[in-house]
């Protein structure tokens, strides 16, 4: 009887060590899935980012030129006048 019983338990604790095997199975599985979800939104971030660069990018070129056009004309003005 008490070796039943034993064999019972032990059984009862594989189970039990079955379920939280599987629970960890799903929760790596839930773990995976919210980083594929995360993934898209973190290309559209760096896309976001790169897209802000370019944008600063043409403003500094555009900046650079106001300043070379109002050089010329400084110049243009000093030299003539």
């Amino acid at each position: 009887m008490l070796v039943l019983l034993l064999l019972l338990l032990l059984l009862l604790l594989l189970l039990l060590l079955l379920l939280l095997l599987l629970q960890l199975l799903l929760l790596l599985l839930q773990l995976l899935l919210l980083l594929l979800l995360l993934l898209p939104l973190l290309l559209l971030l760096l896309l976001f980012l790169l897209q802000l660069l370019l944008l600063l990018q043409q403003l500094q070129l555009l900046l650079l030129l106001v300043v070379l056009q109002l050089l010329l004309h400084c110049y243009c003005y000093y030299y003539y006048s």
